[in-house]
């Protein structure tokens, strides 16, 4: 049985290539935008933030793990910092980067940044501040895609600016 007809036969698969070929299309999108590679890592890592925030609600609503949800794959979490408030997510695959070659203007994008937006924005949502930042990316040559998660503060509930 050929790749193409088994895939037919499995939706999320499909679904999960059919979500990476439109990344990489608002990823070239956005290279032709902002023309700087760091604005466009920013601008991904907004957007992902923007997902996350809005990701914790449907993945407490499923109680799925989200990667797996929506990606196909499941990450491992190791490498806890003494203090426990660091940690990694790793990816032995990252599917968001199947069918990308960056080209060498391009060497410093960080293509799958949106995922460390994700995970920010679902940490806040849940009253927890993070930082998120790539150690490694497969994209670059790496054997793994490796996301450093790093606790910053609790915050403390409020009231959004403007809803009283």
């Amino acid at each position: 049985m050929s790749r193409q007809s088994m895939r037919a036969n499995d939706p999320k698969k499909v679904s999960g290539e059919l979500f990476t070929l439109t990344y990489g299309s608002l990823v070239a999108q956005l290279l032709k935008d902002y023309e700087n590679v760091d604005d466009v890592n920013r601008q991904l890592e907004r957007m992902g933030y923007n997902i996350g925030m809005r990701l914790i609600e449907d993945f407490l609503a499923r109680a799925n793990p989200a990667f797996k949800l929506y990606l196909g794959v499941s990450p491992s979490i190791g490498s806890w910092s003494p203090g426990g408030d660091e940690f990694s997510v790793v990816l032995e695959t990252n599917p968001m980067a199947e069918f990308v070659e960056l080209p060498d203007h391009c060497l410093g994008l960080r293509y799958s940044n949106i995922m460390a937006g994700v995970i920010r924005g679902a940490c806040e949502m849940v009253q927890l501040e993070v930082m998120a930042w790539f150690i490694a990316d497969q994209l670059k040559g790496d054997n793994v895609t490796e996301i450093r998660v790093k606790f910053v503060k609790r915050l403390e509930d409020a009231i959004p600016a403007g809803e009283d």
